[in-house]
């Protein structure tokens, strides 16, 4: 019960996506997915994850985020969107593409494999904010806002590409 299960490791490099496709949506029914070492090609950069539903990925406004947002320098922010298209989650308000800077982030799924339900993801993640290379962190959660059967993810950026290594996981429920 509550152990993770390491379902697949991907290391991406200068890649404008990455696809998690065999996720055990049958299995599991909480996933959590490490990032590690997240390098974008642009300065400014975002990534985001969109889902696929019965093999078809999501691309449409049907996604709603909140997000919270600190700086070293004592800056906050938010972001929020009710209709959002970029996914279940944004990731970084404007992550350093500088060779010595790295996002780092994990994140926690809910239900993804329940039609039944509306599936849901939590985050928390760390990097240098391409401003000043300022150390920034993020927290959020975001809602595919339709009951559906998800089976599969894409991670992208905003612009550019991408690097790092992604590891998914199914958390064992008690049964």
């Amino acid at each position: 019960y509550g152990q993770l299960d390491l379902i697949q490791t991907q290391t991406a490099s200068s890649v404008s996506s990455l696809d998690f496709t065999a996720i055990k949506e049958s299995t599991y029914n909480v996933h959590f997915l490490t990032v590690n070492n997240y390098q974008a090609s642009s300065d400014n950069s975002i990534f985001s994850i969109q889902l696929y539903e019965n093999g078809v990925l999501e691309t449409a406004s049907v996604y709603q985020v909140a997000i919270q947002g600190g700086r070293a320098n004592g800056t906050f922010s938010e972001y929020k969107s009710s209709s959002y298209s970029g996914g279940l989650v944004s990731i970084g308000s404007g992550i350093d593409n500088a060779t010595a800077s790295s996002c780092n982030t994990y994140i926690y799924f809910y239900n993804l494999g329940d039609s039944t339900k509306y599936s849901f993801a939590t985050y928390q993640c760390s990097y240098n904010y391409y401003d000043n290379a300022v150390y920034e962190m993020n927290f959020g959660s975001g809602v595919l806002t339709q009951a559906s059967a998800v089976d599969g993810m894409r991670i992208l950026p905003n612009a550019g590409t991408f690097s790092g290594d992604f590891s998914l996981y199914g958390i064992k429920e008690y049964s």
